[in-house]
């Protein structure tokens, strides 16, 4: 009598169920099985025509739009899959409106089959929002302003989010509960949530201060000693901060190392009209003297410093005259070094030097006598800041100056070696 009233009261969910009964005399049991494969069939068949017209179309539409645009937004969505995702919404809708009826007979399926089809629902506006978020993450960073910002931790916390709330409305539509209710219970276990995404909160913020800081751009040079990394930033994502070394290795360092340790950053030295060249020369303390009139006479054969000694020397002579000092010690009155002409000699070759940047501060000066000798110092900036060039300016400069010490009577200190013990 129940199967009676079935056949009775339903129309299209039932022509092939009542076929089978009828005519073919089949049980009503296999005839709802047959009934519900061939209604599932049909849908099968109606979902993927629809899926295969929709997809095509709206990629062909796309890309026409994209290829007649001037903007290359629209072309970066076709490359996102964001057409091939939106297609299946249009299939997925059909396939919520039928289902029911193709298990019309098994309730119990339907249910689960409809939570099913719901939870990919959520899985499916994830991909879609994922797509568009990929789009304008590859857009931004084609905007010069943009290029060098961490787009890429913003998109990952909005997606962190995004999946975090599918996940929960997931569990929601499976379990029967409300999301809600279902969210206003995970308040209970909020402790072990935190726990578990530590890192990644952690990243949060200090993406957040990284780039209102403005501490670390793409592309920066930075060298952070404690992780080995020396070398340009090539990524800024919500937990890593990848650097390429110079020797082309990769280095990834946690985003939040970034403001919880210290490291250096040269975009200061990249942005300035010079790079810094700060470094010295160790003279033997026993090679320096006090300079006499013959040493002074060959020195002036020097051209550089040729009109410095001439005028230097008047003045001293003009004071130790005024002054009646005993010449015959030089220890008396005032009197030139070695050491002074030389640092002289240095600073006007500097400042004559045509790699150097002469509106940036130029200096040599002398540092505390240490057990290794006198630190001559040469503080500079070069004009050409790139790596290859700079060290072949400094190399030029150095060389020139480690040879000319002989000529002012100095030795650069170094460590004895078997030559030094020679006979």
């Amino acid at each position: 009598m129940q199967e009676e009233t079935i056949i009775e009261t339903t129309n299209y969910q039932h022509i092939i169920y009542r076929y089978l009964v009828e005519t073919a005399n089949l049980s009503e049991s296999s005839a709802k099985y047959l009934n519900m494969i061939a209604l599932l069939l049909v849908l099968a068949l109606l979902v993927g025509v629809l899926f295969y017209i929709t997809r095509k179309l709206l990629i062909r539409v796309f890309s026409e739009f994209a290829s007649a645009s001037k903007t290359n937004f629209d072309d970066l969505l076709v490359n996102n899959k964001v057409p091939r995702n939106i297609s299946h919404i249009i299939p997925l809708l059909i396939t919520l409106e039928f289902i029911s009826d193709v298990f019309i007979d098994f309730p119990y399926i339907k249910n689960i089959v409809e939570k099913g089809l719901q939870v990919f629902a959520i899985i499916l506006t994830l991909w879609i929002v994922r797509s568009l978020l990929n789009t304008v993450k590859d857009y931004l960073k084609t905007l010069a302003r943009f290029k060098d910002k961490p787009i890429d931790s913003y998109i990952q916390v909005f997606m962190i989010f995004a999946w975090l709330t599918g996940f929960m409305s997931a569990i929601a539509i499976i379990t029967g509960i409300e999301f809600i209710k279902f969210v206003t219970g995970l308040g209970a276990i909020s402790a072990v949530i935190i726990l578990v995404f530590k890192d990644t909160i952690m990243g949060f913020v200090a993406s957040i201060q990284v780039s209102i800081n403005d501490m670390v751009r793409i592309g920066d040079w930075i060298t952070f000693e404690k992780y080995g990394a020396d070398g340009d930033v090539i990524e800024i994502n919500l937990a890593t901060v990848k650097v390429q070394n110079f020797d082309k290795t990769i280095t990834t360092i946690p985003t939040y190392a970034l403001i919880s340790d210290s490291f250096k950053n040269w975009r200061g030295m990249v942005n300035s009209p010079g790079r810094r060249i700060k470094r010295a020369l160790n003279i033997k303390l026993n090679s320096v003297s006090y300079l006499s009139e013959e040493q002074i006479d060959k020195l002036k054969k020097i051209e550089i410093i040729s009109e410095y000694l001439n005028t230097r020397q008047q003045d001293i002579n003009t004071y130790n005259d005024q002054k009646n000092i005993d010449k015959s010690l030089l220890l008396n009155g005032r009197n030139l070094t070695n050491i002074g002409v030389f640092r002289k000699y240095i600073q006007t070759y500097i400042e004559n030097h045509s790699a150097i940047n002469k509106d940036m501060t130029i200096m040599v000066r002398q540092l505390a006598p240490t057990s290794q000798g006198m630190p001559i110092e040469i503080y500079a900036f070069s004009s050409d800041k790139r790596w290859v060039n700079y060290e072949y300016i400094m190399a030029d400069i150095f060389d020139h100056i480690i040879a000319a010490t002989t000529y002012f009577d100095l030795e650069i200190f170094e460590l004895p070696s078997n030559s030094s013990f020679k006979v």
